[in-house]
């Protein structure tokens, strides 16, 4: 059983990565709030579901316990990824799908 608890708060503060425009030449703080906010954006233009939402629906498909999660933006689209370490120990980074919740990509690290 993975525990959620205690990472999904942080999750839900957490600074989400990708999505900064080029021209941002703000401190990593500001870059991380406009981060934040870009996301945010997405859910609530329904472009992207909610983190709660998505860990949901992956929750018995990932091979292990969430460590860590960023969502990020790759040639224009949105994409979360889970790092995540199974019962041996490995640590691996699933990728997915921020709308169907389809695993797209599983490489261990």
């Amino acid at each position: 059983m993975m525990r959620f608890r205690p990472l999904l708060a942080g999750l839900m503060l957490a600074v989400i990565a990708g999505g900064a425009s080029a021209h941002d030449h703000g401190s990593d703080r500001d870059r991380g709030r406009h981060d934040h906010d870009e996301a945010r954006l997405a859910v609530q233009r329904g472009e992207i579901r909610p983190l709660a939402e998505l860990l949901t629906m992956v929750r018995g498909k990932l091979p292990g316990e969430i460590t860590g999660v960023e969502i990020e933006r790759h040639h224009g689209q949105w994409l979360y990824e889970f790092i995540v370490v199974d019962k041996n120990g490995r640590l691996f980074e699933v990728y997915v799908d921020p709308q169907s919740g389809e695993i797209r990509k599983t490489k261990e690290k």
